[in-house]
């Protein structure tokens, strides 16, 4: 039998179909112990609307490979990051035509500054590669990827925000 965390690594994200749970930094801990399979997810964000939906294919994936007792937690804490996408998910990203994300902003100690604009990010284009680009939108098909546009190319194309 294949190992539960093997099974588990190969369950892809219901927004971002081109990664897998593991490429996005999702999938936190796989455990086998009895005959019982315990997995641990963290959300890209609170509230992500994604989350059932990878509970479920992770469960019917293990299911289907002959594990019949999984559970799967949310763990929150350490809340997750942009950081945590492997150099091969952002490369699967790129390939799709999604820009990955920079580096995440580093906390900092004490009050959280009040911003009324956008961050400003320089986002190169997935497609051509120019680093003259604009945004279109703070939001795109999913909360946690923007709207961008190259001014080289003319090509529209998303950007997963740095968290």
């Amino acid at each position: 039998m294949v190992t539960a965390r093997a099974v588990a690594e190969t369950v892809c994200d219901p927004e971002l179909p081109m990664l897998t749970l593991a490429d996005l930094g999702v999938l936190r801990e796989v455990s086998e112990h009895d005959g019982e399979v315990k997995v641990s997810i963290t959300p890209t964000y609170t509230g992500c609307p994604a989350m059932d939906t990878m509970r479920d294919d992770l469960v019917h994936a293990l299911r289907e490979a002959g594990y019949a007792s999984v559970e799967v937690r949310t763990v929150l804490n350490p809340p997750w990051s942009t950081d945590w996408i492997s150099e091969r998910g952002r490369r699967k990203l790129a390939e799709a035509g999604i820009a990955p994300p920079g580096g995440a902003p580093a906390p900092t100690p004490g009050p959280v500054p009040l911003t009324l604009l956008p961050p400003g990010r320089e986002v190169p284009c997935p497609r051509c590669g120019a680093a003259d680009t604009e945004l279109l939108s703070e939001f795109g098909a999913t909360a946690c990827k923007s709207m961008r546009r190259c001014r080289s190319c003319a090509e529209p194309f998303e950007h997963v925000k740095e968290i």
